[in-house]
C-alpha cells in the first residue's frame, strides 16, 4: 500500500518565474488554497533549482494549472534544471509559450494564477510561499493532470 500522503491523487502545476529578462518554469505539485478571504495559496518550490532562484529575486510568480495533454512536458519542466538548459527556448522551439501578464505561460495549460509572495517559511528540502492571488484565467476546459496519471504513464514512481 502506497504511504499516506502518496494516496492523494494531487493536481500538476507549473510555475512560471521571471525576474529581469530571465525566465523558467518548474513541475509544482506541493500547492494548497489556505485561505478564502483574502485568497491565498501555499507554493513549495523545491531548494537548489532556478525558479526559487527567480521567484525570490521578484517575490511574484504565476502558477499554471497543467492539462491531461501536457504530461510529456513534466521531463523538461521537473527533472532538469534551468541552471543547466534553457528551459525557455525549447519550448518557445515547439511552439507551447504563450504571453499572460507579462509572463511567458504554457499555451494549453487550464489555467493562470498570479501570485505574490507575502512571507516565506523553510519546509525542510523546499521553501513554502505563502501567497496571495492576484489574479486569475481560465484558460481552457478540460481534465488537469495529476500524480495518478504520471503513474500509469510511468513517468514517476508509485
Amino acid at each position: 500500500m502506497k504511504r499516506p500522503w502518496n494516496r492523494v491523487n494531487l493536481p500538476i502545476y507549473s510555475v512560471s518565474s521571471k525576474h529581469n529578462k530571465e525566465h523558467n518554469m518548474h513541475i509544482c505539485t506541493y500547492v494548497s488554497a489556505v485561505s478564502m478571504s483574502p485568497k491565498r495559496m501555499m507554493v513549495a518550490i523545491y531548494k537548489g533549482t532556478k525558479t526559487l532562484e527567480l521567484v525570490t529575486a521578484s517575490n511574484h510568480f504565476v502558477l499554471q494549472l497543467l492539462s491531461e495533454s501536457q504530461y510529456n512536458l513534466v521531463k523538461l519542466l521537473g527533472q532538469s534544471s534551468g541552471f543547466k538548459i534553457d528551459k525557455i527556448a525549447r519550448l518557445n522551439k515547439r511552439k507551447l509559450i504563450d504571453n499572460w501578464k507579462n509572463y511567458l505561460v504554457l499555451k494549453d495549460a487550464l489555467a493562470y494564477i498570479e501570485l505574490d509572495t507575502i512571507n516565506t517559511i523553510d519546509g525542510g528540502d523546499h521553501i513554502l510561499h505563502i501567497c496571495d492571488v492576484s489574479s486569475f484565467y481560465n484558460n481552457l476546459p478540460g481534465e488537469p493532470l495529476t500524480l495518478n496519471f504520471l503513474r500509469e504513464k510511468g513517468i514517476i514512481r508509485g
